[in-house]
């Protein structure tokens, strides 16, 4: 099983890439990882931030591996403790198929993307710089795995 996380938008600052590669080494023999950059849709003025929105959900839907289980990342999502992200990553392997978890652009994912998504998550109420999303994900994900294999990564 592999973890897919697609997300919108390119070119990570340094600071970004190298704490995502680390957790994404780390995750290795657990969970292999790997990020899919979006284009993001053209913004600006005299464009239509609507059309913008529609164009990354057309290619983040066409990133998607083939019967994959599908998790948003939405503020309206569900959110969970570490310990219940672990008890949810476990429920995602017993399904015996790829993890997608996608990440939108600045106003959101497409309504398409909503829709073909299996379940959503929240990470928090609060509106989080979408380059750092990529980080705090790949850090639970490896907090979870870490978990589910008892080893002392996760302290609480």
């Amino acid at each position: 099983m592999k973890c897919r996380l697609i997300a919108t938008g390119e070119r990570a600052p340094a600071w970004v890439a190298q704490g995502f590669a680390e957790y994404q080494k780390r995750l290795s023999h657990w969970l292999p990882l790997e990020l899919v950059e979006i284009e993001p849709g053209l913004r600006g003025k005299g464009r239509d931030p609507q059309r913008a929105i529609e164009d990354e959900g057309k290619r983040v839907l066409a990133a998607l591996p083939k019967s994959a289980h599908i998790v948003a990342l939405e503020v309206t999502g569900k959110p969970y403790s570490s310990e219940q992200l672990a008890q949810r990553l476990q429920h995602w392997r017993t399904l015996g198929r790829d993890i997608a978890l996608l990440i939108g652009g600045p106003e959101g994912h497409a309504p398409d993307v909503v829709a073909a998504a299996h379940e959503k998550w929240s990470l928090s109420p609060l509106t989080l710089p979408h380059m750092l999303v990529r980080l705090v994900v790949a850090e639970q994900v490896y907090r979870a795995a870490a978990m589910l294999a008892n080893h002392p990564y996760h302290r609480a």
